[in-house]
C-alpha cells in the first residue's frame, strides 16, 4: 500500500484554555502538512502514534486539581478535516485520535479511563498507521462541566512520516476523506 520516503519524525501543535474559560469552551490549532502532501507524486503522511499532554498553569507544573473550579473534563481530538470549534463523533473517518480526561477537582484524583480510542497504530507497519492525504491538521481540545481555574495548554505530539502511496490507494484515501465531509 504505501512506502516510507523518511524515518519517523515529530510534529506537534499546542492550544491554550484560557484562564477563567467557562465550561464548553473549545480551542483550536493546526498543523500545515503542505510541505509533506503532495498530490502529482502520490505523497502522504502516515501517522503511527499521537500523545496528548497537558500542562496546567503559566509555569507548565500546575496539579490536576488546579485545572479546573470543580468537578469536570478536559477533552482533545485530532482530525484530517476542519470540525470548527467543535467536537466530531468517534465513528467519523477523519478522527485521527481523542483523549478525554475526567477531573475530580476536590478529590484530586484524575482519571481517563473514558476514552480508549487507540492513539497508537501499531508498532511499525505502514499498513496499520492513519494515512493523511489532506495539508492540514486540526487539534481541538476544550473544558467541560467546570470552568479553567488557570490556563491549560494542550498539546499534540504526533509520530509521522512520509509515504508514497499508490494511485488507487491515494485515490481511495482522498475520496474516504471527502466522504467524511458530507
Amino acid at each position: 500500500m504505501a512506502t516510507a520516503k523518511t524515518g519517523s519524525f515529530y510534529l506537534t501543535e499546542s492550544v491554550i484554555i484560557p484562564d477563567t474559560s467557562v465550561s464548553g469552551t473549545r480551542v483550536q490549532g493546526t498543523i500545515d502538512l503542505g510541505a509533506y502532501v503532495n498530490v502529482p507524486t502520490g505523497q502522504a503522511i502516515a501517522i503511527d502514534q499521537v500523545d496528548f499532554i497537558w500542562q496546567v498553569g503559566t509555569d507548565f507544573s500546575g496539579s490536576a486539581n488546579q485545572a479546573l473550579t470543580g468537578l469536570g473534563c478536559l477533552n482533545a481530538q485530532l482530525s484530517d478535516l476542519n470540525p470548527g470549534t467543535a467536537f466530531i463523533q468517534a465513528d467519523d473517518h477523519s478522527l485521527i485520535a481523542s483523549q478525554h480526561l475526567d477531573i475530580d477537582q476536590p478529590n484530586n484524583v484524575t482519571t481517563h479511563s473514558q476514552d480508549l480510542f487507540p492513539d497508537n497504530f501499531g508498532p511499525a507497519a505502514l499498513s496499520e498507521a492513519f494515512m493523511v492525504v489532506n495539508d492540514t491538521l486540526y487539534l481541538v481540545a476544550g473544558n467541560d462541566q467546570s470552568a479553567a481555574d488557570t490556563n491549560l495548554y494542550c498539546t499534540a505530539r504526533i509520530r509521522a512520516r512520509v509515504v508514497k502511496l499508490s494511485q488507487k490507494d491515494w485515490m481511495a484515501i482522498a475520496i474516504q476523506s471527502t466522504a467524511s465531509d458530507n
